[in-house]
């Protein structure tokens, strides 16, 4: 027998009460219903430190589910700088809702334990990336858009440039839309606290992407901003790489499968097939961080099937 109507209204009510509260814990929005990302700390972009070269000075950490992290480690591995640069990956703790070191690191067992020695203030959001130095025992840079640019900068026996001077321009471009549309519009979709906040976000990221579809299609061959592999490349594909994985079922990123967009799927197969790519793609930690840690979307906890990585990097079904 079905419960009550007005059981049924009453718990739906205490719910969404409930719900609201949780998702201003876990994300922050405005008086809209619009998801804002909360400020973090060590923003500003440091000159390149004077040990840059010098091996096992710095360490890159990252985190494997997080699109923000996997940028700079995009980085890291397309240049080459685990000559000079170690890496060092954390885990995530769902119930303390923090980062943890698997082994102790520089006599921290969190990551927001090492923010504080390096001089955050108390309550102080931990995220990934951070870029440390290990001479002056501190985080140096944790903001990913300024920290691949630093990256980028570093000294490293390849010769990948991520930012060629003919491309700058066209790739910034890109990186403002990008950032804004799609690497932080699905979270905009999944932690929006209204149908018209949703709306909003949800047509702004599948515009950008049939915009990129389209600068893509007519240059074929090419990478976004020119002829180079850039930046822009590099902090679109933690985002679409997760796509169908986890942004479509969990954050109801779903209008537009992305075979439907055969330049932008030729694009991630391109950019998987990169050195050092593969290596740093974890579907099933990505999948089992999100469906796992995000109670407040997913409160069950069980994680769903999907589709096989390798399914997503090969030749799309149809154009």
């Amino acid at each position: 027998m079905a419960p009550p109507a007005a059981l049924v209204r009453t718990a739906r009510c205490l719910w969404r009460w409930q719900w609201q509260q949780l998702m201003g814990g876990l994300a922050p929005a405005d008086a809209e219903g619009n998801y804002r990302r909360p400020a973090g700390a060590f923003t500003a972009l440091p000159p390149l430190p004077a040990d840059a070269a010098q091996a096992g000075a710095h360490v890159l950490i990252v985190g494997r589910s997080c699109p923000w992290a996997h940028r700079a480690w995009l980085v890291w591995c397309l240049r080459q700088l685990g000559e000079s640069i170690d890496l060092v990956v954390v885990e995530p703790d769902p119930e303390a809702g923090r980062w943890r070191f698997t082994e102790p690191f520089q006599g921290c067992q969190t990551l927001a334990e090492l923010y504080l020695r390096s001089g955050a203030a108390a309550g102080t959001r931990a995220t990934v990336p951070a870029l440390v130095s290990l001479k002056d025992g501190r985080i140096l840079l944790s903001e990913s858009a300024q920290l691949i640019e630093l990256l980028n900068q570093w000294p490293s026996s390849s010769t990948v440039d991520l930012d060629p001077v003919g491309q700058r321009e066209q790739s910034q471009g890109w990186r403002e839309q990008l950032q804004h549309d799609v690497n932080d519009g699905v979270y905009r979709c999944g932690f929006a606290r209204n149908q018209a906040a949703y709306d909003r976000a949800e047509q702004a990221l599948f515009a950008t992407l049939g915009k990129a579809n389209a600068a893509l299609a007519a240059a074929p061959g090419q990478w976004l901003s020119g002829p180079e592999q850039g930046l822009a490349d590099v902090v679109l594909f933690p985002t679409l790489i997760r796509l169908e994985l986890v942004y479509a079922p969990l954050f109801g990123c779903s209008r537009q499968p992305l075979w439907q967009l055969p330049a932008l799927w030729q694009w991630r197969s391109r950019f998987y097939g990169l050195p050092g790519v593969a290596a740093s793609c974890d579907d099933q930690a990505w999948r089992r961080d999100y469906f796992g840690a995000l109670f407040p979307l997913h409160p069950s906890g069980i994680v769903p099937a999907g589709p096989p990585l390798a399914t997503l990097v090969t030749t799309p079904p149809c154009n």
